[in-house]
């Protein structure tokens, strides 16, 4: 896959404070990249670097390849604030304006505006918008340039649960169709509900790298419950029990690598047994993602 971003121990200081130390990271063409970390990880002075807004104090990064200039921008679009709208023109009006700003083809207008599902109140003047609308505007105007990739930083930032849900959704339909995603968030659920890959910064320095899809492997949890008065010892009998634990009356049975619940149920069936009660539970992103964190005190 070809590389569309790579950042070669990019820095940045601002006075003693260390904000980005050292970020090496690369990102490939088509997918969802989301940045992690709490409030001053350093994400959105990584992505005011890469965008041009802020100066790196040293490090270097490439874009497609190539130094950043002002060719290369050209095929990204980035919502990194919120942008200024005229409250007094139509959602319509103001993307107009903003393409010809970006000397954008104009015809992209109507695409955009479906996109983020903009279309039946594109006449409405933006200032009668929700909260929601308008960050899909600012998404909308991030699209009207046709760009390769996509910058995003804290989409959803005080949204409701339903504009989340509708970011997310405008999300995955930008990513369906082809563009690259790079997203900075500090919520868990965000990113592993529409990230590929994922990043884990803590004060400016990278702890972790790697695809959303890792998340939990080697560690499968087997919640269990039967009808048997001798569970819990035939739990530990199965060769492919690493840890059982019992929470209330239900057993929890940490599988060894390369087990998985299918092999403990057919165990048990195989001796009578039938569960009343079997999933499987697998490591969640938010438990990584502290352990991530607490190893890095």
């Amino acid at each position: 896959m070809e590389t569309v971003l790579s950042v070669n121990k990019l820095t940045k200081n601002f006075g003693k404070l260390c904000a980005v130390n050292q970020l090496d990271l690369e990102v490939k063409r088509g997918q969802v990249f989301g940045m992690l970390g709490p409030n001053g990880s350093g994400k959105t002075t990584t992505l005011g670097m890469l965008m041009g807004v802020i100066n790196p104090t040293s490090g270097s990064f490439n874009w497609f390849g190539e130094q950043a200039t002002h060719h290369t921008r050209k095929k990204i679009g980035a919502v990194l604030e919120h942008p200024i709208f005229y409250p007094y023109l139509s959602g319509q009006k103001n993307l107009e304006l903003n393409a010809m700003i970006k000397e954008a083809d104009p015809n992209n207008i109507a695409k955009v505006l479906d996109i983020v599902e903009l279309s039946a109140r594109k006449d409405d003047k933006y200032k009668t918008y929700s909260l929601g609308m308008k960050q899909r505007l600012a998404i909308a105007s991030a699209l009207v340039s046709d760009p390769i990739i996509l910058i995003l930083d804290e989409p959803t930032n005080g949204l409701d649960p339903m504009g989340i849900a509708e970011i997310r959704e405008i999300i995955k339909r930008i990513a369906a169709d082809g563009k690259t995603i790079i997203l900075a968030s500090h919520l868990l659920d965000e990113v592993q509900k529409v990230c590929t890959h994922f990043a884990v910064l803590k004060r400016g320095n990278l702890m972790h790298l790697g695809p959303v899809d890792d998340v939990g492997k080697g560690e499968e949890i087997v919640e269990i419950q039967a009808y048997h008065d001798d569970l819990g010892i035939l739990l530990q009998e199965f060769v492919g029990s690493a840890i059982v634990k019992k929470e209330g009356t239900v057993f929890q049975v940490m599988m060894k690598e390369g087990f998985h619940s299918k092999d403990l149920n057919r165990f048990l069936f195989d001796r009578g047994i039938v569960a009343s009660h079997l999933a499987t539970r697998k490591k969640s992103l938010e438990k990584q993602f502290l352990e991530i964190l607490a190893d890095a005190k």
